[in-house]
């Protein structure tokens, strides 16, 4: 089984339950949600990335120690993402995803980061198997709709509120004190865009 990769990278997790950990990123090119404010666009083509093998992704990630995998995008689950799993699980990764959970989940995932989009809503079974549930607030009146979330998804789902980039010396400080208010919610941060690594 192949995958059209962007980009493949050891880095440490930039944002959310898992900022601070080793972990390899592999983001797969094609999306169809098409936010005005992503920062990966060119993410979105899959035909203009290279194609990958599973045993080729597992491999080149198995050269690094951490052991967190971390399928990103694009939009992953446009992929049946179950021969990549299976690989990372044999090669003894725990497998990541990040998805604005518009189709249907495929593979075995360990940690599912649910990243709704107005653009093209998530769909219901992700309410239940979602690990953490990370709100890109790019306005005010975003705070309502995650709240609206934070009511679907399972009581163990993990709550963050992070600023868009481009907005957040706007939108930091009000985070700050809505989470002071709103304590089930944590403030996530893209620490990698602050210190300067992918």
């Amino acid at each position: 089984m192949s995958y059209p990769v962007m980009e493949h990278f050891y880095t440490l997790q930039g944002e959310g339950y898992h900022t601070g950990k080793a972990a390899y990123f592999i983001r797969l090119g094609g999306c169809d949600v098409g936010c005005v404010w992503c920062d990966v666009k060119d993410s979105w083509d899959a035909s203009a990335h290279p194609l990958m093998t599973t045993a080729d992704i597992a491999g080149i990630a198995a050269k690094h120690n951490g052991r967190i995998a971390v399928i990103t995008g694009g939009e992953p689950t446009m992929h049946d993402l179950t021969p990549l799993c299976d690989a990372l699980h044999q090669a003894g990764f725990k497998a990541h995803i990040e998805t604005s959970g518009a189709h249907p989940l495929s593979g075995a995932i360990d940690w599912i980061t649910l990243s709704p989009k107005k653009f093209k809503a998530p769909l219901d079974e992700y309410m239940d198997r979602a690990n953490e549930l990370k709100i890109v607030v790019y306005h005010k009146s975003d705070l309502q709709w995650a709240e609206d979330y934070a009511a679907k998804v399972s009581p163990g789902c993990k709550l963050y509120l992070q600023p868009e980039w481009s907005k957040r010396e706007s939108i930091s400080p009000l985070l700050i004190e809505y989470i002071k208010q709103h304590p089930q919610w944590q403030l996530s941060l893209q620490t990698h865009k602050y210190i300067n690594i992918p």
